[in-house]
């Protein structure tokens, strides 16, 4: 198989994560699937730049990062996010199909938007630990204290990052957590267009933060299949589970 015909799947950190966290993914997936990890600012190699509070901006940061790693080669692509990074794959996979020579599973070519991208055909968007754009929580982080922000953060997640337990480590990952955090919080979604693609969303049977209903609701967005799959774990079953969760994403691109 040709790197053209292999599938590329798209990455989209969640909060305080970086691109690396997908790289073990690459070994799991073979030569199933092509992982395409981007990268926001404020982490790893883009340490050193401000990280965006803006969800919309973000997305137009990750779509000429996306155009730079697709080059003239287009292909086949899917896009998988959790939490934070679920809906920057659903406002992604909006801006793609909307640019000319971009094609939806349907085969029908978006007519407007920025050239760019071309000979891309967007096959599938997983969304995963992510309630549907139109919910909003009840319980925020944004503007605590650190110290009741941190508290926060792992409460509702279930999960916290073994290195926010070090003082200098906290000091240097605390803004882009903020950072991050805060444009979840403040995410409005961008169109009520539904999406030519099919639409899988993934949830940990145990996600507190992430309710069944709030899932299952993600079948809004999409004009074309809708499937909704239960996995076991909580918020961030995904940090043990890549394994099978790659297998469930291969399986719905054969």
């Amino acid at each position: 198989m040709s790197t053209r015909d292999t599938t590329k799947l798209v990455c989209l950190p969640y909060a305080g994560a970086g691109a690396s966290f997908y790289r073990p993914w690459a070994s799991l997936a073979g030569d199933a699937l092509e992982i395409v990890a981007l990268q926001l600012p404020g982490r790893e190699r883009l340490i050193d730049e401000e990280p965006y509070r803006d969800a919309h901006q973000a997305v137009d940061g990750l779509l000429a990062q996306l155009r730079d790693r697709l080059g003239a080669e287009g292909g086949r692509v899917a896009l998988f996010g959790h939490s934070l990074g679920a809906v920057l794959a659903y406002e992604l996979a909006h801006r793609l199909l909307a640019e000319p020579g971009v094609s939806g599973a349907s085969g029908v070519s978006g007519v407007s938007g920025v050239s760019g991208v071309s000979g891309v055909e967007v096959a599938h968007l997983f969304v995963s630990g992510a309630p549907e754009p139109d919910h909003s929580r009840a319980r925020r982080a944004t503007g605590l204290s650190d110290e009741d922000f941190l508290a926060q953060v792992a409460e509702l997640a279930g999960y916290s990052h073994p290195a926010l337990d070090d003082p200098e480590m906290r000091e240097l990952l605390l803004p882009t957590l903020r950072a991050d955090v805060e444009m979840h919080e403040s995410y409005v979604r961008s169109t009520r267009l539904t999406l030519d693609v099919p639409v899988t969303v993934v949830r940990g049977q145990e996600d507190d933060l992430v309710g069944f209903e709030a899932a299952t609701s993600w079948s809004k967005v999409s004009g074309r299949d809708f499937d909704h799959v239960e996995v076991p774990g909580g918020h961030m079953y995904l940090t043990e589970a890549a394994p099978e969760l790659v297998r469930l994403i291969v399986s719905k691109l054969i």
